[in-house]
């Protein structure tokens, strides 16, 4: 499975201006921002996101299959994917293994932020830093969940694309997980967003252009390696 050609779709059918927060970019930098409040305790919200394989989807992954995922939730931990032998009538198959990302900060019920390239920003020299915060929602009784992805340095893929690229999976993995806590409805008491220490504050979103476009330039570069 090709992570640049699935990233090319999942732009097309996620890049709209409801769904994509592509807070900040520069020449070698770009920010993505997402959120939703979900109806779990901030406790049951925790344990959820620290099991990617219940949530995680399988289209983003290097083996096919979200199973395979797994975070440790310590310092060192690791955001990592087994890769599952494959057998063929004559040979035996070897087992390989992927590692997303790397735990910095582990505050069960408060925030998880890792640092790695995900997907194609795998193969590039730049670093990616994710902080995931949770905060009680008072309006709703539920959890408010904060997804922020920093990516910062050299890469080959021109910003303005890649961003709105990554942002579109990101945003898509967010809703995974919002779905299997269950979606609260929001109120205005829920917006704007509340920040932490641990949260940037909201920024204005870049309101997201010609996904076909931008579709179809990420699907041509993965074809460079194919």
């Amino acid at each position: 499975m090709h992570y640049l050609s699935v990233l090319a779709l999942a732009c097309a059918c996620l890049a709209s201006p409801a769904a994509a927060e592509v807070v900040e970019t520069s020449g070698d930098h770009f920010v993505t921002r997402d959120e939703a409040i979900v109806k779990a305790a901030p406790r049951a919200t925790w344990l959820a996101l620290i099991s990617p394989g219940n949530w995680w989807d399988d289209d983003h992954t290097w083996s096919g299959e979200a199973a395979n995922m797994s975070i440790t939730p310590q310092g060192g931990g690791c955001f990592c994917e087994r890769i599952p032998e494959v057998e063929t009538p004559t040979s035996v198959g070897l087992a390989g293994s992927a590692q997303h990302m790397t735990v910095v900060l582990a505050r069960p019920e408060t925030v998880l932020r890792m640092r790695g390239g995900l997907g194609p920003l795998q193969s590039e020299p730049v670093d990616g830093v994710l902080t995931i915060t949770l905060q009680p929602d008072k309006a709703s009784g539920g959890t408010k969940i904060v997804w922020e992805y920093v990516v910062g340095g050299t890469m080959r893929f021109p910003v303005e694309r890649i961003s709105k690229a990554v942002d579109g999976v990101m945003s898509q993995q967010l809703a995974h997980l919002a779905d299997k806590l269950g979606r609260a409805e929001i109120s205005a008491a829920s917006s704007p967003s509340a920040t932490s220490d641990d949260a940037t504050p909201a920024l204005a979103p870049t309101e997201v252009k010609d996904a076909d476009e931008v579709a179809a330039e990420l699907d041509k570069m993965g074809r460079k390696d194919d």
